[in-house]
């Protein structure tokens, strides 16, 4: 997600709200299949998706959510059927495992930066503030945004920016960075940017957006995130379960349509002489990912990049 800049989202009060769910109704529309079923939601923050989840389950039912930002523990309803994990969903197999759960009828990840991690300055995810150049989701890892700007290489800083971030320049950013760190610090979000103000390309909200957006994928380990999230879901799910991930940029939507239709991550799959590809275990529920209305868009802009994938594991 890249919309760092976007205006704050508000609640029905009008105050500034945790977290607006993205593709709420599509979301939990993929994701039920059983009212009394056991489901996950991975990616918890201010409880949105799985509020709505829940006013469909039956007082039988079971739900796992999984957050590694501990401030999304004061979202937690006071409900008998929601167990909080305070863990990055890469490790879902694990924590399951731990709570005697053999496998789910359900699961549901949104990707990307919640509202309030973007609107809480502290926490340094937005271009709109200044503050310690951090970017951890989970403030327990030690590594952040300024540990990486100081320390990578600059072939390894290329790398980063052209890759997570599509930076046009990255090359010239990552030549830029390592002479600019050599006499002064980037330990802030203002020192970072009035370092990189002389090879700013095009439209600089969107430059230090895509900047940013690398430097928190990197810092997060998202990608290796998802990667091992993805590989755990066939195992997890029960036959004829539904898994749902709402990606925010093509990096992730990519992986995600791939692991559903191939069933690993090789996008170089072999094809027989009748060109079909080796079986995936998941039936494509979306064949083409669901996208925000117009109206959604209009009233949550940062909503405007979200893609929605559904797939059901094959009895």
């Amino acid at each position: 997600m890249t919309d760092s800049q976007l205006p704050q989202e508000q609640d029905p009060k009008g105050q500034p709200a945790y977290h607006i769910p993205v593709l709420r109704d599509e979301a939990v529309e993929g994701w039920l299949t059983d009212p009394s079923g056991i489901y996950v939601d991975c990616t918890f923050g201010g409880g949105g998706h799985s509020k709505a989840l829940m006013e469909k389950l039956s007082k039988d039912a079971r739900l796992f959510v999984f957050d590694q930002d501990e401030d999304a523990r004061r979202n937690l309803p006071d409900d008998p059927r929601v167990m909080f994990i305070p863990q990055n969903f890469r490790h879902i197999g694990r924590f399951l495992k731990l709570h005697k759960i053999q496998a789910v009828d359900g699961i549901l990840a949104d990707l990307g930066v919640s509202s309030h991690q973007f609107d809480e300055p502290v926490r340094g995810f937005s271009t709109r503030y200044d503050a310690p150049l951090d970017m951890r989701m989970d403030i327990r890892q030690q590594r952040t945004a300024a540990d990486l700007v100081q320390s990578l290489s600059e072939p390894e800083l290329h790398k980063l920016f052209e890759q997570y971030g599509e930076v046009t320049n990255s090359k010239t950013l990552a030549k830029r960075i390592v002479e600019y760190r050599r006499t002064a610090p980037m330990q802030t979000i203002s020192q970072f940017k009035s370092a990189l103000q002389p090879v700013v390309k095009g439209n600089p909200h969107k430059y230090f957006a895509q900047v940013f957006q690398a430097l928190r994928i990197a810092v997060n380990d998202e990608l290796g995130a998802l990667k091992e999230l993805l590989e755990q879901t066939p195992a997890l799910l029960k036959p004829g379960g539904h898994v749902a991930i709402i990606t925010f940029h093509s990096l992730e939507d990519r992986m995600v349509k791939i692991f559903f239709r191939e069933g690993n991550l090789d996008s170089n799959v072999s094809e027989d002489v009748y060109g079909m590809r080796a079986n995936s275990p998941f039936t494509l529920i979306t064949r083409k990912p669901i996208l925000p209305k117009e109206e959604e868009t209009k009233r949550n802009p940062r909503s405007r990049s979200a893609k929605l994938r559904v797939a059901e594991l094959r009895p």
